[in-house]
Order: C-alpha cells, then structure tokens, then sequence
C-alpha cells in the first residue's frame, strides 16, 4: 500500500469562520489516500464527515487491500465545529471530487460516515439538482452557482439522518433554563428513576414534544438576538452561546425503545455525564452555526429531505449494535430513495466505531466493494 496526503484548494472566502489564520490563509483543506501496493486503482471512495479528523479512518487500508483507492477527508472544520456551516462543507466535498476527478479516477463513491450521512446526502442531491442559494441564517455561499461535480454512487455507513435531527432526539427536555442545566422539570427528565427505564409510551411522546419545543425556544431567542445585533449601532453577523444538556436520549436507558443489540450508554460512556460534559455533541456554538448544523427547522444538512432528489445509487449499511446511529435512523434514509437501485445492509453486532470488531470492518467494506462491482 502507498500513504499519500493531498492538499486540495480551496476557497475560504471573507468570512473568518475558523481561528487558524495559517489554515485560512493556505487555501488548502487536507485528505489522505491510501493507494493499493500494485495496480492503479480507477475507483476511489471518498469518506467524508462535516468536522471529524479521517486522515485515520478505519476503513482506509482495508480498501487498499481490496484493490481501491480510498480516501478520508477533513472539512475546513476539522475537530471545530462551533462556526460550521453546512453550506461551506459542500464546498469542501466539491474541491476534493474535483481534485480526485483531475487525478484520473473515473468513478467516485462518496461514502458518508456517522454524521457523514447528512452532509453527503445534501451534497449529492445538490450536485445533481443544486437549490441552495445560502446559509439559514444569511451568508454561506450559493450552491446553485458552485461548481459540484456529482459522485457516481453513495454509501451511507453507520450514518444518522442528520446532525439536527439527532441534536433535537438528545436535547435534555427537562432543562428549564438554559443558563443553568441542573435547574430541572421533574416531570421531563430521563434520569430521574420515578419516569424509568423503562419509559412509558405516554413519557416519551411528551419528552419528544418538549424536546422540539426547546429547539424551537433557543432557536427564537438566536434570531431575535441576530437581530438586534445586525441593527444595532454597531452591526455584529454572529455571536457565540453554550448549550447545555444534548446527550439526553431515553434509547440510551431504554433499550425497548428502538430496540437492537446496544447496549446501554452513549459513545461518550453513561448519559449523565455525557449530557453535561464540555466534549459533548454540539455544546459550543455560534448563532448561524446552530442554525445551519443544529436546527431541526432551519438546517438543510438532512438526508431524508435531499435523498428523494437524488438518483444516484445509494447503499446503507448500519450496525444492530450502534449506540448512536440506531435502526429507524437506517430505515428513514433507505426509505427516504425514490428508485430501485438502493439496498440496505445489517451489520448484526457491529458497534458505532467497531471498536474490537475487525472482522466487522472487514465485512463491511467488503459489503460496499461487493456493491460497487456490480455497478460497474
């Protein structure tokens, strides 16, 4: 196998939306490819995420050994997410076809890892049939006007729908002011042994209801702070805020709910301290980035909403034993494909990361090589 790291132009326009002015500056975001060690491979997957560092993603090598060229991608965002634009990460994903299209490869599979699933969903519908002209809460570049050009087929693996639909399923309802988590409503809290586990039907309809309500109360307090920022004297684009409480879902205690073979927990270990840990899923944000990445009503980084619209070949393939990425997640995004040429793949007892699970990564690329062969 040969290691190779591709620097891949790119614009960052005006804006400043990530601190590194080196990194912005460059003009440049980063990928490796592993090459196989004899051969040219005239196929390439590209595996991408909107801010996770893939330079080291588990599927590279073993692709190689398959005889493929295989790629991890790293966003402009790389390990920050807190100025992320969707939009931008489109961009990004352009620049690096692009790149691999001048270097030869003929065929390019986009595959869309964990939170990967959304932003290659958006990416493909847009290539295909681009309609986005900016960001939800202004700026953000116009996709119609951008230069996408389209991956020959999508892979969705080990994917959620979307990084807002997901943040709204673990928003902590019970959360009354968002200054202070540990003030709490009793009656909308998971963690309090009175409601479960395991949880009534009637508690979770309640707690998903209260858990859109409170996206749509830290949406409304963002726009109206947005706009009396940009008509104050001195106009401020955006401003940044901590939310608290976002690893709260109750298929993390309750696995009767969704059910599959996870165990119980979340990626980050037991959901209390997940729920309130500084490292956890989108704690730190600006305005506009919440509303790009996080708003369950603003953000266009949804796969089921882009998936329709693409006629590309799409592949799912998830794991019975995910903690995060759970069973309906899978089946809304197969579902969400309007043709024929879409299959859906169960990795029974395959975990979020196959984490001790070799044999499990082996399987699944082995599945999305299988596929690809038969649409060459």
């Amino acid at each position: 196998m040969r290691d190779e790291i591709l620097a891949i132009p790119v614009d960052y326009g005006r804006e400043i939306q990530i601190y590194s002015g080196v990194a912005r500056l460059s003009g440049k975001i980063w990928a490796r490819a592993v090459h196989p060690g004899q051969g040219k491979s005239t196929t390439v997957f590209l595996i991408v995420h909107p801010t996770s560092n893939f330079l080291g993603h588990y599927a590279l090598e073993p692709f190689a050994e398959r005889g493929y060229a295989a790629v991890g991608l790293t966003t402009r965002y790389l390990g920050n997410d807190t100025s992320l634009l969707f939009e931008n990460c489109v961009l990004d994903v352009a620049a690096a076809i692009r790149e691999l299209k001048r270097r030869g490869f003929e065929k390019v599979v986009l595959i869309g890892n964990s939170g990967g699933g959304g932003l290659a969903s958006l990416y493909q519908s847009q290539a295909e049939n681009p309609t986005i002209t900016g960001a939800p809460g202004g700026g953000g570049p116009d996709l119609t006007a951008a230069d996408l050009p389209p991956a020959d087929e999508l892979v969705l693996l080990m994917a959620h729908p979307g990084r807002a639909q997901v943040y709204t399923e673990w928003l902590d309802p019970a959360i009354t002011d968002e200054a202070d988590p540990f003030k709490r409503d009793a009656s909308l809290d998971m963690f309090d042994s009175s409601n479960g586990p395991p949880y009534s039907a009637q508690f979770v309809a309640e707690y998903r209801a209260a858990q859109v309500a409170r996206s749509a109360r830290i949406r409304a307090q963002i726009t109206d702070r947005l706009e009396s920022l940009e008509a104050s004297e001195n106009p401020v684009q955006d401003f940044a805020f901590v939310v608290h409480g976002t690893c709260a879902d109750p298929r993390f205690l309750d696995l009767t709910l969704d059910p599959s073979d996870r165990e119980t927990g979340t990626l980050w270990g037991d959901a209390w301290t997940a729920n309130f840990a500084p490292s956890s899923l989108g704690r730190y944000a600006s305005a506009r980035s919440w509303l790009s990445q996080w708003s369950l009503a603003d953000s266009q980084g949804h796969g089921p909403t882009h998936l329709p619209h693409v006629k590309a070949p799409v592949l799912v393939v998830y794991g019975t034993a995910d903690q995060a990425a759970f069973p309906s997640h899978a089946r809304q995004l197969y579902d969400a494909v309007h043709h024929s040429d879409r299959a859906i793949v169960a990795l029974a007892g395959a975990n979020h990361y196959f984490i001790g699970q070799p044999d499990h990564v082996k399987t699944a690329v082995d599945t999305i090589v299988d596929w690809t062969r038969d649409h060459d």
